[in-house]
């Protein structure tokens, strides 16, 4: 078995190609690419003899024989054929580059002719396949090669030996592909569209229901379907379940469903999410663009100017590149004629198009009508994104109108590909014949597009009856899974709406069953009574007499009106909890100096009618037992008599995240200004919009912030100065961040145990998972015998090192094993911190505790608080998180109306001292 360029290119482009071209599978035709294979031919040949006419003719030869290579005394070989133990190839040209001097040997450097003016990756895999060829032929490495490409045979040296590494592996999955008996499994992709097995590939896939039919639909999608059995476009079908959208994202765009799009294609029936509206306004002109990409040319604007049979086309050609300037303004031209113009396209081409002419020849005036409408432009696939399914495995414009419109190109297969096969014939022959095809394919571009857009309207205006049209479907009224949910129910009467109002449960009690029922009217009655406690006080103060007025701090105030307030609290026993009211008796009194009225105020948490006791307890509840306001104001009502409302109980938590404001900045200022830092991160819903709680800790204070975003913004701002170790996850983000960094090993052992239980037969990825394994046992056994101190984990260094000297060396074959080596490399130097310094832990469990604590209370406030309620919760979370850390009672702290936690501990040492 011989791997030749052929195969190689093939591999890159499918396997599935690769298998076929080896097999001799006949091929069914494509014009494009027997074009190209052509093109490349033609452009080989021509600059070989371009080469040769440089070179004198003693220095050059044509087909040498390889096995005289090293004592070859010619400077360019052409046709050059090398066959090794599984390679074959023909490198169109060697140049041997004399050696620099005595004892060196000559260099060979192989050179390869491509077409194309743009150059891609595979090119580039394509001049390393011969420079290997050619190692493997001489013994020694070749290091570099050379491409010639495009009409200015333009020259680029490729680094050949920065290839070899994955080129070997490319090599190594083409000799095992070639050597099973059954063929890959065939997936479509991309490159379909050029190739000469395409109808046959297509017919099997649409035979087997293959997902990859699904053109919008990803590798890593297609093997997340699978992993769950869902194998077939029909499978798929089923898994749609319409949903509600939350209120926070009905201004977003509906994400694209896979599923919707199979299910429209089961019923064939075109599926609408939501309520699209095309809104074209004036008159719409419906463009399409013909170009050579590979030349960043364009040479055909296609205009069609209304609909129906008073549509006006213009087709805009220019002969050469020179003339590209004067299309575009022709195409100015046109639009200034028409009367409010609305430019409508199908695809990016047209928009990258604008934008590259306006920065080429120049932007219209800012006021003018072709200004507006460039400006306005509507791009007809993003309109329909994620809106409108289509019965079609794509959306190209060619299968909606063939399929859903019955529209026909004059010539059978045309694409535009093909278009670029028919402008460069033309650049040659300059055949009337080419051109008109030209004209004709892109004038009928615009046409399907103008019907297409029509009856798209007639669909979204009638609400999907319009006649001779596919039947249409609104996604939200697809049926739901049950039917019996609570729920408000629809009626199609009125008379029934009234009925079932009848049948409510607070409608008999009130309105039915009273009338019948002695007991229950009795109990209606009692329950209408107000049951308002007698605010009888526990205790009376009075408040002393002032002795210097506040305002102008004058010796003589004169009492100027009595007054009196009841404070609602609560009295702590030692195991009791009672209701207690005082009674204040207090004076307004009056400054004769500065006339100022004002009485002696107690500390702005006890100036209104609940006592500090009472709303330490409704916080306490809020955020230790997590009970909703509503409840809380319930529970103590019943218990203790009170008039709370949640109104109140909202105002005790912002009162009190108000007061310990200052108690959170002195939390965050301490951990940053610390040795350690826990990070971790967790997203939230509020109340319209989303938003993610960063936490900071260390071993003893925790603080939460908000975040509206990911970003490592918030990071880098709060941990800008830090100096320490930061001990996290493998977030980009933290990356950011310059200071010495700790990834949390269990996050690492958690990944690849899942991928494990995923990939059960992987040999190599669990020969990789037990030596990773193997390395850490022996530093958590040091960790739980001498704790964390580096003097006895240093000794571990040693082994890190050869554990990733052994890892550079291992070349490994599946894509797990690829992504964890990649992944223990580029995390190397962040992984075994822990070893270097004294108290840094190896895993983040401190921050993932604290981050529990919020999920906990998130799932209680989720989607009902706003940014400013939540950055209140976490305030108060932050104290009582840090109270639990530090082992003190969170009700006791917020009892003492103390804002210094440490002050608050040593009090308590002091006390039970």
């Amino acid at each position: 078995m011989k791997i030749t360029p052929i195969l190689f290119e093939a591999f890159l482009k499918c396997p599935t190609k690769c298998w076929l071209k080896y097999s001799g599978e006949p091929a069914s035709g494509n014009s494009y690419s027997e074009w190209l294979q052509a093109e490349n031919e033609s452009y080989s040949a021509n600059a070989i003899t371009r080469l040769l006419d440089k070179v004198p003719k003693d220095d050059s030869v044509v087909a040498p024989s390889p096995e005289n290579l090293k004592s070859a005394a010619w400077s360019t070989a052409v046709n050059f054929k090398l066959q090794t133990q599984n390679l074959e190839t023909q490198i169109s040209a060697v140049e041997r580059v004399p050696p620099a001097g005595r004892g060196k040997a000559a260099q060979f450097v192989p050179i390869r002719f491509i077409v194309r003016n743009k150059l891609m990756r595979d090119d580039k895999f394509l001049m390393a396949f011969d420079a290997f060829a050619l190692s493997e032929s001489l013994g020694r490495e070749v290091s570099l090669g050379k491409i010639i490409h495009g009409d200015n045979h333009a020259r680029l040296k490729v680094k050949t030996s920065a290839l070899a590494s994955e080129l070997q592996k490319r090599v190594e999955k083409i000799t095992t592909l070639l050597s099973s008996p059954t063929p890959p499994d065939l997936v479509l992709n991309r490159h379909c569209a050029e190739c000469e097995f395409r109808e046959r590939c297509r017919k099997i896939a649409i035979e087997k229901d293959d997902l990859s039919l699904l053109a919008n639909m990803s590798a890593k999608e297609r093997q997340k379907l699978r992993s769950k059995g869902i194998f077939t476009v029909t499978q798929l079908s089923y898994t749609f379940r319409p949903r509600r959208r939350p209120k926070r994202q009905r201004d977003k765009r509906e994400k694209y469903h896979h599923s919707l799009k199979a299910l429209a294609i089961r019923e064939r029936k075109i599926h609408i999410v939501g309520s699209p509206e095309l809104k074209i306004e004036g008159t719409p002109v419906y463009l399409d663009v013909e170009g050579l990409p590979d030349r960043d040319f364009y040479y055909l604007i296609g205009l069609r100017i209304g609909h129906g049979e008073s549509a006006v086309q213009h087709s805009l050609w220019a002969d050469t590149v020179a003339d590209e300037g004067k299309i575009w303004r022709e195409f100015l031209a046109v639009l200034e004629t028409v009367e409010k113009p609305t430019l409508i396209h199908y695809g990016s081409y047209e928009t990258i198009f604008l934008n590259e002419m306006k920065d080429r020849h120049g932007s219209p005036p800012g006021d003018s009508v072709a200004a507006k409408a460039i400006g306005s432009s509507l791009n007809f696939v993003t309109a329909i994104f994620s809106r409108i399914y289509f019965p079609t495995y794509s959306n190209s414009l060619k299968e909606i109108a063939c399929h859903l419109l019955n529209f026909e190109w004059t010539e059978a297969g045309a694409s535009g590909t093909g278009s670029i096969a028919w402008r460069q014939d033309w650049e040659k022959s300059h055949a009337d014949v080419l051109m008109q095809k030209l004209v004709t394919y892109n004038t009928e571009d615009c046409l399907a597009l103008s019907q297409l857009k029509g009856r798209l309207c007639d669909v979204l205006v009638k609400g999907g009856k319009a006649s001779g049209l596919a039947d249409v479907v609104h996604a939200d009224s697809l049926p739901c899974n049950s039917t019996y949910t609570f729920k408000a129910n629809q009626f199609q009467f009125t008379e029934f709406e009234q009925i079932n109002r009848a049948a409510y449960w607070d409608y008999q009690r009130e309105k039915v069953l009273v009338r019948s029922s002695a007991r229950l009217k009795r109990i209606a009655r009692k329950t209408s009574k107000s049951k308002r406690a007698r605010s009888r006080s526990n205790a009376t103060l009075n408040c002393p007499h002032p002795t210097v007025c506040p305002n102008c701090g004058g010796l003589t105030v004169y009492k100027h009106q009595t007054a009196k307030k009841m404070v609602a609290d609560l009295r702590f026993g030692y195991s009791s909890v009672k209701r207690w009211v005082t009674r204040y008796r207090f004076y307004y009194y009056r400054c004769p100096n500065c006339r100022a009225v004002f009485h002696d105020s107690e500390r702005a948490w006890t100036s209104g009618k609940f006592g500090p006791n009472l709303q330490a307890f409704c916080v306490y509840q809020i955020i230790e037992l997590r009970l909703s306001q509503g409840r809380i104001a319930a529970f103590l009502n019943l218990i203790f008599r009170f008039q709370l409302s949640c109104v109140n109980v909202n105002d005790f938590k912002k009162s009190a995240a108000a007061f310990y404001q200052e108690t959170f900045e002195a939390l965050l200022q301490s951990i940053v200004t610390g040795s350690l830092v826990h990070a971790d991160e967790t997203k939230v819903n509020l109340h319209g919009q989303d938003g993610y709680v960063w936490v900071f800790t260390n071993l003893e204070k925790v603080v939460y912030l908000f975040s509206p975003s990911r970003e490592a913004d918030l990071v880098q701002r709060v941990l800008r100065d830090f100096k320490g170790v930061l001990v996290s996850d493998f977030y980009a983000a933290y990356n950011s961040l310059n200071c010495p960094q700790q990834k949390c090993l269990i996050h690492l052992i958690r990944d690849l145990n899942e991928d494990l239980f995923k990939e059960p037969f992987n040999t190599e990825f669990k020969e990789l998972v037990g030596e990773i394994a193997t390395l850490l046992k022996p530093m958590i056994e040091t960790v739980d015998r001498f704790g964390l101190k580096a003097r006895f984990l240093n000794k571990h260094k040693a082994e890190v090192d050869r554990f990733f000297k052994r890892l550079s060396r291992r070349e490994y074959q599946s894509e797990t094993s690829l992504k964890c080596k990649q992944r223990l490399e580029k995390n190397r130097e962040t992984m075994f911190t822990f070893l270097d310094y004294d108290d840094i832990p190896w895993n983040n469990n401190n921050a993932e505790h604290a981050v529990k604590a919020f999920a906990l209370l998130r799932r209680d406030i989720d989607g009902l608080s706003t940014e400013k309620g939540i950055k209140e919760y976490l305030v108060l979370l932050s104290v009582r998180q840090t109270c639990k850390y530090m082992g003190l009672d969170f009700l006791d702290f917020l009892r003492s109306g103390e804002r210094d936690i440490h002050v608050f501990a040593e009090s308590r040492r002091r006390g039970s001292a």
